[in-house]
């Protein structure tokens, strides 16, 4: 075994509590947050130069940080350059990570990362162990702001003809930003307030470029580091591959089933040609996972594209990406483990593996917890707010989800309401067993005795 693997392993049966990997991550989210909201407090903030409001900034801050995209304003309309400036480096620290971010100042100022740093990166990351960690966070860095970068360009210059440099520059930065982070988060508000990408409905050059950004934030840093390296599939590991397999199912159900539901409706897809109902078909379908642009009034889905998008947005996008919400591989896992116990089978194997017995508890564990709380949700904004139930559970599947979308419920929220959906945001970017984890779990010391088993009438 290599050294820094046997160090990592030691370290984390003898690390003292108080450096807990997960509370120090749960911890930075909350200063980052705290910061952020601070910032968009200043009246400089708002483009009237009057002060938001430390509700709604600790919201917006909470929103672009755990890059979900619900806000309670336009962007455009209420923040001014230096408030979406502060949105914008929100944003891109949420979406790589605080440590990203720290790792990147450590890298220009030319210093040693040490042990404890490549733990957190490790934990950050997702990752199993510190072996090559920091090459990975140099390809992580490298990677995002390359395709942020190819992203920002192809927009610049669709927008360029028809708004000029200045705003086609802005545009083309922010948006790249936003969809590749999975944020949601638009200025297109100088058009029309609040209609975030419905003014490029029959656009398919933005649509796809956003598609493609949010695709591939979405899958996570390891699986771009192992397509890149072995390139075939059949060499992938099998989370690589249950991964890939897992988005394509995923984005291609949603788009086949938001089709099928919305192609008549007047109010989403019904108006369109059916190069447009395809187009804006397909880009439901990606946005769904964690990202929150919307091409289409999403208050105008039937209740079944409400049911179907509520469904999509709690798995969310893949674990060490930029996307939030229930994760792939979690959803494949719950999946197969109840194909297997459908069978009466008691083990969970997938690419002639066996996935181990306390990965699937963790799933089953995650996977209740989602379900549960946005169903509590729901119930407690209906009553909070004035709004129904079925739009309730709506924003409380997008802020768990960290999806950002809408059905026009988010700017009729109660303060109330307000702070339980900041705490789902929290809890669905920073993760509820990281949190769980961190600062709920009790001693893990082996148990000193058992008690008999009992047999129960279970079905």
């Amino acid at each position: 075994m290599p050294l820094r693997a046997r160090l990592y392993r030691l370290w984390m049966k003898r690390r003292p509590k108080s450096l807990s990997t997960t509370k120090i991550i749960a911890v930075a989210f909350g200063l980052i947050i705290l910061t952020g909201a601070l910032l968009l407090n200043l009246p400089a903030a708002s483009r009237n130069g009057i002060s938001a409001g430390f509700l709604p900034a600790l919201f917006t801050a909470t929103s672009a940080t755990c890059v979900t995209g619900l806000s309670l304003f336009d962007t455009w309309s209420q923040w001014s350059g230096f408030g979406q400036i502060v949105l914008l480096c929100l944003i891109q620290i949420g979406g790589l990570g605080f440590m990203s971010a720290a790792t990147m100042v450590v890298f220009f100022l030319r210093r040693r990362i040490g042990l404890k740093q490549r733990l957190v990166m490790a934990q950050a990351l997702s990752v199993g162990d510190i072996n090559g960690i920091v090459r990975l966070q140099r390809m992580v860095l490298f990677g995002s702001f390359s395709v942020e970068g190819i992203g920002a360009m192809i927009l610049f210059l669709r927008f360029l003809p028809e708004y000029g440099f200045a705003r086609a520059l802005k545009w083309g930065i922010f948006h790249a930003v936003s969809a590749f982070c999975n944020a949601g988060f638009d200025i297109f508000g100088c058009l029309t307030p609040g209609v975030s990408v419905m003014e490029f409905q029959s656009d398919p050059v933005v649509l796809l470029t956003l598609s493609a950004l949010i695709i591939i934030g979405g899958l996570g840093f390891l699986v771009w580091e192992e397509v890149l390296k072995k390139k075939r599939f059949r060499k992938f590991s099998v989370y690589t591959k249950l991964v890939l397999v897992t988005s394509l199912g995923l984005i291609l159900a949603a788009w086949g089933l938001t089709c099928l539901i919305e192609w008549d409706n007047p109010g989403t897809l019904g108006n369109l040609s059916v190069a447009d109902k395809l187009l804006n078909g397909f880009f439901q379908a990606v946005t769904l996972r964690t990202a929150g642009f919307a091409s289409f009034d999403q208050a105008l889905l039937t209740e079944g594209g409400k049911a179907i998008a509520v469904f999509f947005m709690l798995i969310g996008g893949s674990s060490g990406s930029t996307a939030g919400g229930l994760k792939t591989v979690t959803f494949v896992v719950l999946v197969l483990f109840l194909a297997a116990r459908a069978r009466g089978k008691s083990r969970v194997c997938v690419f002639q593996r066996t996935i181990p017995q306390g990965q699937v508890l963790d799933a089953m564990t995650l996977g209740f917890l989602m379900i549960a709380l946005t169903l509590l949700g729901g119930v407690f904004l209906s009553i909070t707010s004035p709004v129904s139930y079925t739009d309730a559970l709506y924003e409380t599947a997008s802020a768990l989800g960290t999806v950002g979308l809408t059905a026009g419920a988010t700017g009729r929220l109660s303060q109330a309401s307000q702070i339980l959906i900041i705490i789902f945001m929290y809890f669905g970017r920073v993760g509820l067993l990281t949190i769980s984890m961190g600062f709920l779990a009790g001693n893990k010391a082996e148990e000193r005795f058992r008690y008999a088993e009992t047999n129960l009438l279970i079905g």
